[in-house]
């Protein structure tokens, strides 16, 4: 004969009910702040110095090409194990792309503004990423393809 030596614990219900309440607001006052555009920042930049379309596609070999949305010549590619910055940025871009039914052949926009901020954003989501805030050396991951030349590949 066996008998179970472990003790039950039992908890009051008004600290039950309160942690629960509290978990409640929480996610309430998180999903009216995102609805409702509370506690978000934006920055209004005026006047475009410098500005290119981009179109990257993912290759069979694991690369990401990028392309120059106008001329459709290859500008870069990203093998896997570089560049993570831009693969990341860009893979959240496509996929609100493609959650708001937009076309992956659609070009996105990187832009240099006059106050020296570096931007990438998609034109069919009007989602724009401000590049400043992910530290130089990611920053120019970005930058690199504003001024390198096309070329054949």
């Amino acid at each position: 004969m066996t008998h179970n030596t472990a003790k039950k614990i039992e908890l009051p219900p008004a600290p039950l009910m309160v942690a629960f309440t509290l978990c409640f607001a929480a996610l309430i006052t998180a999903a009216v702040a995102s609805r409702f555009d509370i506690g978000t920042t934006h920055v209004e930049h005026v006047g475009v110095q410098q500005s290119r379309d981009l179109l990257f596609d993912d290759a069979n070999t694991g690369s990401v090409q990028i392309r120059d949305a106008q001329s459709g010549v290859l500008i870069d590619e990203i093998v896997p194990g570089k560049d993570g910055f831009v693969r990341m940025v860009m893979r959240g871009l496509a996929r609100d792309r493609i959650m708001a039914g937009g076309s992956k052949s659609a070009p996105f926009t990187l832009a240099r503004w006059e106050d020296g901020h570096l931007t990438i954003s998609d034109p069919s989501t009007g989602r724009r990423v401000e590049l400043v805030g992910f530290g130089t050396t990611n920053e120019n991951a970005f930058a690199k393809l504003l001024v390198q030349r096309s070329s054949q590949r």
